[in-house]
């Protein structure tokens, strides 16, 4: 409905401007009414668009940025700097959990492999003699207790400087990135491969403190790909983060879905979750063209008694067409 009003506009009689009004009582019949101060009385006709306000209501919703990794996920990594010596695994390899992936040098300096080696054997052969020796009666248990106690120690060191040259996975899963070919130096901490479970994901990304208070463990969320957008899974929040990181002040959100068959999503990827973060019913709305903004404060025009008044509103949140005050 399209009404004309007069003198609701500044003074300047040398302006006209088309303004979004919002229908709060009746809408009367056009009127024109004579401009006060300007030249000659003359009149201003200025058209307004009137809107009636609902009630509706209403649901923000926001959008982020997550990588995905596999719902479990374990990166091979060294502990020491040795050459590769063996690379056991390819990429789309399924592996079961303490499948040997690399072998690094056993002869390097820092391995100290074969020296651990040796001092099990020995101890191995200590215990055995011992044990014998206690049947016969010619040592005494006090003798068995430290070969005993010797040989779990030589043990120990032994399957320890084992795990730091052969590199194994602690979980079963498919082999999703090999990064290292024989003759590499290792670097400690580097990547050198990565297994993952991924009949399932996770979405990881990260929340502001005044959105990540409107989340619940188990809500629904959406993922989707830019890629792909005919590609849309549903899943829920599995993990807040209760501390927020110290240098980014946000805190990570952990959410999980099911791959689809052909497992097209893999880890590494980048993807968009789209979640709820409120809602709320019996909300006044009002269309959005009709809130005036100076980017600091918002400003609406009322109709009362066959005038339009200017009011200062409060602006919510948007939603479609409609703004929320």
């Amino acid at each position: 409905m399209n009404t004309t009003w007069q003198n609701i506009l500044s003074r300047n009689t040398g302006v006209t401007s088309l303004i979004v009004t919002i229908l709060l009582a009746g809408c009367g019949s056009p009127k024109t009414d004579t401009a006060q101060g300007g030249p000659g009385g003359a009149k201003i006709t200025v058209p307004v668009e009137v809107a009636a306000v609902q009630m509706g209501t209403l649901s923000v919703g926001r959008t982020y940025s997550a990588t995905l990794e596999g719902q479990e996920q374990a990166n091979i990594v060294p502990k020491i700097s040795e050459r590769i010596a063996g690379v056991h695994v390819h990429v789309g390899m399924t592996v079961p959990a303490n499948h040997l992936i690399l072998t690094l040098d056993k002869a390097g300096a820092s391995s100290q492999f074969f020296q651990a080696e040796a001092g099990y054997r020995n101890s191995e052969k200590s215990l055995d003699r011992m044990k014998s020796l206690y049947a016969e009666g010619a040592v005494s248990l006090q003798t068995l207790d430290a070969a005993q106690t010797a040989y779990d120690v030589a043990r120990a060191n032994f399957v320890a400087a084992r795990s730091m040259v052969e590199l194994s996975t602690p979980i079963a899963g498919v082999v999703t990135a090999v990064n290292a070919n024989v003759g590499d130096l290792a670097t400690p901490g580097a990547v050198l491969a990565t297994v993952a479970k991924t009949e399932r994901m996770k979405a990881i990304f990260n929340l502001n403190e005044s959105d990540v208070t409107a989340l619940t463990i188990g809500q629904a969320v959406t993922i989707t790909y830019e890629a792909r957008p005919d590609l849309v899974v549903k899943g829920s929040i599995l993990q807040i983060s209760r501390s927020a990181d110290i240098r980014s002040r946000s805190f990570e959100v952990k959410a999980l879905f099911a791959n689809t068959p052909d497992r097209w999503f893999r880890p590494g990827m980048f993807a968009t979750v789209h979640l709820q973060v409120s809602s709320g019913t019996g909300i006044l709305m009002v269309p959005n063209p009709a809130i005036q903004t100076d980017g600091i404060t918002s400003r609406v025009f009322v109709v009362k008694d066959g005038r339009a008044y200017e009011s200062s509103k409060t602006a919510g949140h948007m939603s479609g067409p409609y703004k929320s005050e």
